[in-house]
Parts: C-alpha cells; sequence; structure tokens
C-alpha cells in the first residue's frame, strides 16, 4: 500500500516571548506595555508613575516585524 504525501504546508510557529509582550488592537496597531516597573518606583516622581501606567504604540516601521512573529493574531 503507497503512501501519499501531505501537500498541505506546515503551520507557522508563534513566538511565544512576542505574544507575552506585545498585543495587535482590532484596527490592527501593535501595542506594548511601559517598560521600567519591576521595581525601585519608589523613587519615581507622581507624573512619571502614572506615565508608565500607560500602554503605548510602538513605531510603525516595526509593525511588520511583530506582526510576522505573530501570525495567527
Amino acid at each position: 500500500m503507497k503512501r501519499h504525501k501531505d501537500k498541505t504546508m506546515p503551520k507557522m510557529k508563534t513566538k511565544k516571548a512576542v505574544v507575552k509582550r506585545f498585543k495587535i488592537t482590532k484596527k490592527k496597531k501593535v501595542i506594548k506595555r511601559t517598560g521600567g516597573q519591576g521595581h525601585f518606583n519608589a523613587r519615581e516622581t507622581g507624573n512619571t508613575k502614572r506615565n508608565k501606567r500607560r500602554d503605548s504604540e510602538i513605531a510603525k516601521a516595526d509593525h511588520k516585524n511583530i506582526k510576522k512573529l505573530m501570525p495567527y493574531n
């Protein structure tokens, strides 16, 4: 009995490190969490603390690379 080869391409793998750090919004923007939030935040000013709570959008030049690493998002 002959076996036939499967003609479908293999699935692309998602880079898990990228998925944990970035999110793609409904309007296809790429959002990341602001860095520097782990510790040593007591010495930050109030404005800096509040700004760190916000997520920020990635530069348009990096969108293509991030989306390539997250093929199913």
